[in-house]
């Protein structure tokens, strides 16, 4: 990920509504969430949705693909893994030790339910 893009998704992630809704789509994920409902859901105007939507997508971090009449919305997790590890790609200069509460904390949330 060029510095350029990361700046585009962290600028997407940085207004409420936009987090929110990219955070309910992890958590709706594989499935995804239609438009229309994530709108009711966040209890925002569709079009402003829409706009929402538009600026997550440009940012690779949600995809869409259209079912029947709906447009189903889903995170993009490569991209934000993108991001994430640009984000601490050097992580701590190099020192693996300092960055080990991090990767710590992160893996109980992301474990595969095997594992649980």
């Amino acid at each position: 990920m060029e510095s350029n893009d990361a700046i585009a998704a962290l600028a997407a992630l940085a207004q409420p509504t936009r987090l929110e809704t990219f955070r309910l789509l992890v958590r709706h994920e594989p499935e995804g969430i239609a438009a229309g409902e994530l709108a009711r859901m966040l209890d925002v105007p569709q079009n402003t949705m829409s706009a929402h939507l538009a600026t997550l997508a440009r940012a690779g971090l949600v995809s869409h693909e259209r079912q029947s009449r709906s447009i189903i919305y889903r995170a993009d997790l490569d991209g934000f893994r993108a991001l994430t590890l640009f984000m601490i790609k050097d992580c701590c200069g190099g020192r693996s030790e300092l960055c080990a509460p991090l990767v710590a904390e992160l893996t109980p949330c992301c474990a595969p339910k095997a594992m649980c």
